[in-house]
C-alpha cells in the first residue's frame, strides 16, 4: 500500500516540477499531523492512503499554486528520484522550519525506504478547527462532601443554613444528588438542604435532584417530613415547569396511603393537572388504596370510576385488591364493576379476590343474581374448588325464596361440579321448609343420602321445624326419632324445636315431658329456653305452679331470670288468689 503512495508522490514531483519562486511552500494536509513520541506509543490513525488527496485548493492564477495538486518543493527530491526525506509532517502550511535544502529531514513522519516503501510511525491527531470539544467532566469535591454529610447527619438546629453557607460549596447536580442519596440522614435535614439549595443561583433544580428527594423522604416515614415534602413540590411545580414528573408524585401519593393520610394523598390526586403532570394507573391504584385505608370508600369509589372512564387497569393482583377493598366497604356491586371491565380486558383477578366478590355480592339480594353470572367464569381447577363461591349463591338464592333457581343451580353443581356437600342441601332444604313445601324437603335430604352424605343435627332440626311450624307434631317427631338413631347427642335447638311447637299448640305436658328427656339426655337447657317454656306456662296455661318450679330450678344451676318474667309468674299467682278469693267471697 505504501509503494503506491511513494510511486504517487514521485510522480507528482516530475509532472510539476519544483518551485524555486516559493520555496517555503509545504504539504497542507487536512486531517492528521504524525508526530512521533517515543516516550508513549499511540496507534496509527492514518489508515487509507487516500488522504494524501485532502490537499487545499489554490487560485490557478496564483504563481505560488498549483491548480490541482499542492506543489511540492523540489528540493525535497533528488535527480535519480530518489527518495531522501526521512519523515513527513502532515497538517502544517507554510512551515518556516522547511526550507530549500537537498538534506532537508522531516521528523516524526512516516519513513520511505528506497524501494519506495513506507512505513508509518505514531500518529496523534491535529485539532481541527471548528470541531466540538468534549464537554468538562464535573468531578465531585469528596471532602467537601463529606462536611456537608457531616453537618446533615447531625442534629437539627438553626445553624444548618449558615454552616453550609461557610463551605464554599459548587452547587452542581451531581453533588445534590449525591448528598440526597446517603442513607441515615433525617428528612427534615434533606429538605432543608434541599431549600437552601434552591436559593443559590449556580443550582438549578432537576428532575432528578427531586426524584431523588422524594425517595429519601419516603424511606424516612415521618408524617411531618410528608407534609413538608408535599409543600415543597408544590412549590417546585408552581416555579417551574417541566420539572415533576406522575412518577415523583406517585411516590409521594404511595408514602401518604402508607401513613394513613387517606385525604392528603386525594389532594395530591387533585393537584396533577395544576402540576403538568396526567395520572396513569398507578396513580389511581395508590389513591384508591389511601382512601380505602382509612375507609372513605365514597372518595375512593369517585376515583376508581374516573379510572375506569380512562379505559386503563393495573395489574391483577392490584385489580384484586380493589375488588377486596370495595367489598369490605359493603360497595360489592361497585367491586363487580371493576371486575367486569378486568374480565373484558384478559386480566382476570387472583381467583380468591374473585371467590371473596362472589360471596359479598350474595350478602344483598338485589346482587345475588350478579354472583350467580360470575359462576360461569369457573372452569377446570377453579371450578373444582370453588365450593364456597356455588354455596353462597345457593344460600343466596334460598333466602330470596328461588328454591327453583337453587334446586337447578344443585344438579348443575351435580353434573358439572364442585359436588355439593352437606351446607349445600342443608340450605336448599331449610327453604324448603320454610316455604312449607316439606315433600319437596324430603326430597332433597333422601338426594342428600344417596349421594353418601350423612344428614347432621341440623338437616334433621330444619325439617322438624317445617313440620312443627305447620302444626304437624307427629311427623316432626318420626323425625326427632330418626335423628336420634343417627346422632348420640343433638343440640338445644333440637328440642327447642319441638318444644315451641308443643307450646304453640297448647300442649304444655309433652312440652314439659320432653323438656325433662332433654335434661336426661345432657343436653342442658339455657335461659332462653327457661324463659320461654315460663313464658307460654305463664301466658297460656295459667300454670303459675310450673312456671315456679323452673324458676327455682334455674336458681339451683345459677341461672338468673329476668325480671318481667319473674314479674309475670308474680302476676298469674295474685290473679289466681284473687280469682280464689273471690269465690270465697261469694259463697
Amino acid at each position: 500500500m505504501w509503494r503506491s503512495i511513494a510511486a504517487r508522490t514521485r510522480q507528482v514531483a516530475l509532472n510539476y516540477g519544483a518551485t524555486t519562486e516559493n520555496p517555503k511552500k509545504v504539504l497542507s494536509f487536512q486531517f492528521f499531523a504524525p508526530i512521533r513520541d517515543h516516550s508513549v506509543s499511540r496507534p496509527s490513525l492514518c489508515r487509507n492512503p487516500r488522504f494524501f488527496s485532502q490537499l487545499s485548493a489554490t487560485d490557478p492564477s496564483d504563481e505560488g499554486s498549483v491548480s490541482h495538486e499542492t506543489e511540492f518543493s523540489s528540493h525535497g527530491f533528488n535527480q535519480n528520484e530518489n527518495t531522501q526525506t526521512d519523515h513527513f509532517v502532515f497538517g502544517f502550511e507554510n512551515d518556516e522550519n522547511l526550507v530549500e535544502n537537498d538534506d532537508t529531514q522531516i521528523e516524526n513522519s512516516m519513513v520511505f525506504d528506497a524501494n519506495g516503501d513506507a512505513q508509518m510511525d505514531d500518529f496523534v491527531p491535529v485539532e481541527i478547527e471548528g470541531e466540538k470539544k468534549e464537554p468538562e467532566v464535573y468531578e465531585i469535591d469528596v471532602e467537601k462532601l463529606e462536611n456537608v454529610l457531616s453537618l446533615l447527619q447531625g442534629s437539627v438546629d438553626g445553624s444548618l443554613e449558615s454552616s453550609l453557607d461557610e463551605l464554599g460549596l459548587d452547587l452542581r447536580e451531581d453533588f445534590v444528588v449525591r448528598a440526597l442519596e446517603t442513607p441515615l440522614i433525617l428528612g427534615e435535614n434533606l429538605l432543608r438542604f434541599f431549600k437552601w439549595g434552591m436559593r443559590k443561583p449556580e443550582f438549578k433544580v432537576s428532575t432528578r435532584a427531586v426524584d431523588a428527594l422524594v425517595k429519601a423522604i419516603c424511606g424516612d416515614m415521618r408524617k411531618k417530613d410528608a407534609y413538608a415534602l408535599w409543600d415543597l413540590v408544590q412549590e417546585i411545580g408552581e416555579k417551574e415547569s417541566g420539572i415533576l414528573n406522575v412518577e415523583i408524585l406517585n411516590e409521594l401519593i404511595a408514602l401518604l396511603s402508607k401513613l394513613g393520610k387517606g385525604k392528603a394523598a386525594l389532594e395530591v390526586f387533585d393537584k396533577f393537572g395544576d402540576l403538568g403532570c396526567l395520572a396513569n394507573v398507578e396513580t389511581y391504584y395508590f389513591t384508591i388504596e389511601a382512601l380505602c385505608r382509612r375507609s372513605i370508600f365514597d372518595w375512593a369509589w369517585s376515583v376508581c370510576e374516573k379510572m375506569i372512564d380512562t379505559g386503563s387497569l393495573p395489574d391483577s393482583a392490584k385489580v384484586g385488591k380493589i375488588i377486596c377493598w370495595f367489598c369490605k366497604g359493603k360497595k360489592a356491586k361497585e367491586a363487580h364493576s371493576v371486575y367486569a371491565m378486568a374480565k373484558e380486558k384478559n386480566n382476570y383477578p387472583p381467583q380468591s379476590s374473585v371467590n371473596f366478590l362472589i360471596i359479598s355480592l350474595c350478602q344483598k339480594d338485589e346482587t345475588v343474581k350478579l354472583a350467580m353470572e360470575m359462576l360461569g367464569d369457573f372452569s377446570g381447577e377453579a371450578r373444582r374448588y370453588a365450593i364456597k363461591s356455588f354455596s353462597a349463591v345457593i344460600h343466596g338464592l334460598c333466602r330470596m325464596k328461588d328454591v327453583v333457581a337453587a334446586k337447578a343451580l344443585l344438579q348443575k353443581m351435580i353434573s358439572e361440579g364442585p359436588p355439593p356437600g352437606n351446607a349445600v342441601f342443608n340450605s336448599l332444604i331449610n327453604g324448603y321448609s320454610k316455604n312449607g313445601d316439606m315433600e319437596d324437603a324430603i326430597g332433597i335430604m333422601n338426594l342428600m343420602k344417596n349421594r353418601g352424605l350423612k344428614p347432621d343435627v341440623y338437616t334433621y332440626t330444619v325439617v322438624m321445624s317445617g313440620y312443627a311450624n305447620g302444626g304437624l307434631m307427629k311427623e316432626a317427631c318420626e323425625i326427632f326419632k330418626e335423628a336420634k338413631k343417627k346422632h348420640s347427642k343433638l343440640s338445644p335447638v333440637t328440642y327447642h324445636t319441638l318444644i315451641r311447637g308443643y307450646c304453640k299448640l297448647e300442649e304444655f305436658d309433652k312440652a314439659l315431658n320432653l323438656f325433662t328427656e332433654m335434661k336426661d339426655s345432657g343436653v342442658q337447657p339455657n335461659v332462653d329456653e327457661y324463659n320461654k317454656l315460663i313464658q307460654s306456662l305463664c301466658l297460656k296455661a295459667l300454670d303459675w305452679e310450673k312456671a315456679e318450679k323452673l324458676l327455682e330450678e334455674m336458681q339451683e344451676k345459677g341461672m338468673h331470670l329476668n325480671g318481667i318474667t319473674r314479674g309475670l309468674i308474680k302476676a298469674v299467682k295474685d290473679l289466681e288468689k284473687e280469682a280464689v278469693d273471690n269465690e270465697l267471697a261469694r259463697t
